[in-house]
């Protein structure tokens, strides 16, 4: 078997396999440091020690995934690639693991697992297709699927290109964990979820994403099986996420939209399985129960938003409350007493009744929470215009991951392009629980930043975000900016009013085709901005990272603000006030580097490949104006630096 120098130099199989590749010192580093750490967990019965972690920022260019796919396949171990998100699954599926089986002469199996809902469930798909209400319609999508499924081997939704994402179908005849039968469901033995779980078990490479995975961790933790084979190694890609992931899946949750999930399901069952006596009896209780429900919902007081549950006692008093939950609690009790009686009619109710008994549970644990002990958790509820839920989240993830991940495989890989702020990885090795032993490798971009890109912040003088000009001032600097770029600029914005502001001032101030976040799906949008090279795309959230355009068509990448987060939130408020009874400074500690984080991604919007070039223009004099800005400067790329707008228009004159 080939070595990795052998396969990295400028000669090697790397590069009779793949067209234009260029050699990377940054890449070799990488892929020897992950051989080294995957090698360090010899024993494949591993024994809960912790693990062996390597940590790799690896910025873009460096070509990270092919620097950790090779020397995974040569460790001979199980190993999961764990992403973010759903297209570096495809990617990696289909584009980099074909490369790495031609560049080490062999087969890798593999298998790829998604979420639950990414899979069609046959049991609900032959309950659908065999209620006659859908056939009189006369539905086109049905014989398209009956022609699918003679083809699919996995019944993954990705296949289904022609199936719009707003398509009101799929959550029909989707899996989902909480109506999936298990060994109950005559299905079963063709099940695609059960057949990708089988084919898991003799896979070398397992790749899924951050939320499957911890889902996993989540029901291993709790003593309810896995979904996941054992493994003996795990790489995170896009790692910045883990910690949200993590949040999410180690926390409770109860909401409105559960329970009328559960509603509905039942009515569907009782449509196929029950008596028109018995059917009616059913559907007189769930009617009092979603009346229960929207008065449970209306005891919530404030506007939409987010908001300690504690804050409740300032409306009413805990007695209220007490009662008005043992009110909804008592309705899911009779509820789940009349289901059980109708185990008898099919083998959907007793699922039916063990969701609903989960629920209770779940709303009982979260509502009580003056109850519990100690402050590991912050409970707090988000109220929506038509419904309401109550959620119970840990304050930190760290010790959940030492005690779910890092004891449990021989080793651990986490990397992206941005995991340091100030050039340090001490906010990642606090807020995931990394230990002492862990190695921290930082790898930087090859790309050339300072020949190729220019920084650009306002003048002193121009408002800061605390002033009541800001956004008037940065409308039309912005329109200066995109003038002189010809277009050819993704705005990212911190907030949805800012992005709405920005919009409408440009509509009216420039010429260029505007491309606003909302309008149209994320896909259509890329695909118009690149394929439209003057084009200007507006965005929020999301568009922050994983937007690869590269060539022309962005040229400028505007940020509106530095992305501190709202304060208010209950987690953050929370995760602050933890942090100051600790006699930390949560300020520098952990909200200026998760904005750093934040605005990192955002900036590597820009240079997505070698001959890319362009202007990074942060509208935020934040960054000379207080002393932390030194430190996001010293987090950003090696671009020169200006207040000038001149030399924005020297830059493009020079690069046009």
């Amino acid at each position: 078997m080939e070595s990795l120098d052998d396969i990295f130099k400028p000669d090697g199989r790397l590069s009779e396999c793949a067209l234009r590749y260029e050699a990377r010192d940054g890449q070799i580093e990488m892929a020897k440091a992950v051989a080294v750490a995957l090698s360090s967990g010899k024993d494949t019965e591993f024994r809960g020690e912790n693990a062996k972690t390597l940590v790799v920022e690896a910025e873009t260019g460096i070509g990270k995934t092919l620097a950790y796919l090779i020397p995974a396949v040569l460790s001979g171990k199980r190993v999961v690639v764990s992403t973010a998100t759903l297209n570096l699954q495809d990617q990696i599926v289909g584009k980099d693991i074909p490369l790495v089986a031609k560049i080490v002469g062999q087969d890798i199996p593999a298998v790829c697992l998604k979420g639950r809902q990414n899979y069609l469930c046959l049991y609900r798909w032959y309950q659908y297709r065999s209620n006659p209400q859908y056939l009189l319609h006369n539905d086109p999508w049905l014989d398209k699927i009956d022609v699918w499924l003679q083809q699919t081997a996995t019944g993954d939704r990705a296949e289904l290109d022609w199936l719009s994402e707003k398509s009101g179908l799929w959550p029909k005849i989707s899996c989902q964990s909480n109506q999936c039968l298990g060994g109950d469901c005559p299905e079963s033995p063709d099940c695609f979820i059960n057949g990708l779980r089988r084919q898991a078990g003799n896979a070398r490479l397992i790749i899924v994403n951050h939320h499957l995975f911890f889902s996993d961790l989540a029901l291993k933790k709790g003593g309810f099986g896995d979904l996941l084979p054992r493994y003996e190694a795990v790489v995170f890609d896009e790692a910045h996420h883990l910690e949200n992931t993590a949040t999410a899946f180690f926390s409770k949750s109860f909401s409105g939209y559960q329970l009328l999930d559960l509603l509905a399901d039942i009515e569907r069952q009782a449509e196929s399985d029950l008596s028109p006596e018995t059917h009616d009896d059913l559907l007189a209780l769930t009617g009092g129960l979603l009346q229960r429900l929207e008065m449970f919902a209306g005891i919530f007081p404030g506007p939409i938003g987010r908001y300690h549950l504690d804050t409740l006692f300032n409306a009413m008093t805990r007695e209220k409350w007490i009662e008005e939950v043992e009110l909804l609690s008592t309705g899911i009790t009779r509820l789940i007493d009349r289901l059980t009686s109708c185990e008898a009619y099919g083998e959907g109710w007793h699922h039916l009744a063990k969701r609903a008994g989960e629920l209770n549970d779940n709303f009982r644990d979260i509502a009580f929470f003056f109850d519990h002990n100690g402050r590991e958790y912050v409970y707090w509820y988000e109220k929506r215009e038509r419904t309401v839920t109550i959620s119970a989240t840990p304050l930190s993830v760290a010790g959940e991951l030492q005690n779910c991940l890092y004891g449990s495989v021989a080793a651990c890989v986490l990397t992206s392009a941005t995991l340091t702020s100030g050039g340090s990885f001490a906010y990642i090795k606090e807020r995931l629980g990394l230990s002492d032993e862990a190695e921290f490798l930082q790898i930087k971009s090859p790309f050339d930043y300072p020949r190729q890109t220019l920084l650009y912040v306002p003048e002193h003088g121009f408002p800061d975000p605390s002033e009541v000009a800001f956004s008037e001032s940065v409308c039309k600097r912005v329109a200066e900016i995109i003038n002189l770029s010809d277009g050819r600029a993704l705005i990212l914005c911190t907030s949805f009013k800012g992005m709405d502001a920005l919009a409408a001032y440009l509509a009216e101030a420039v010429d260029f085709p505007l491309l606003v976040q909302g309008t149209a799906s994320r896909n259509s949008l890329l695909h118009s901005f690149r394929e439209e090279t003057h084009s200007v795309l507006l965005a929020v959230a999301s568009f922050w990272e994983g937007v690869d355009v590269v060539g022309e068509s962005l040229s400028c990448v505007i940020i509106d603000k530095l992305p501190f987060e709202v304060p208010s939130d209950p987690v953050i408020q929370a995760r602050i006030g933890s942090i100051k009874e600790q006699g930390g400074k949560p300020f520098f500690e952990f909200q200026v580097p998760r904005a750093i984080l934040a605005l990192r991604q955002g900036v590597g919007r820009l240079m997505r490949s070698a001959t890319d070039r362009g202007v990074i223009a942060i509208m935020d004099t934040r960054l000379f104006s207080k002393g932390y800005g030194r430190t996001f400067l010293g987090s950003l790329p090696a671009s020169p630096v200006t207040r000038n707008l001149s030399d924005i228009e020297q830059f493009y004159g020079k690069h046009n």
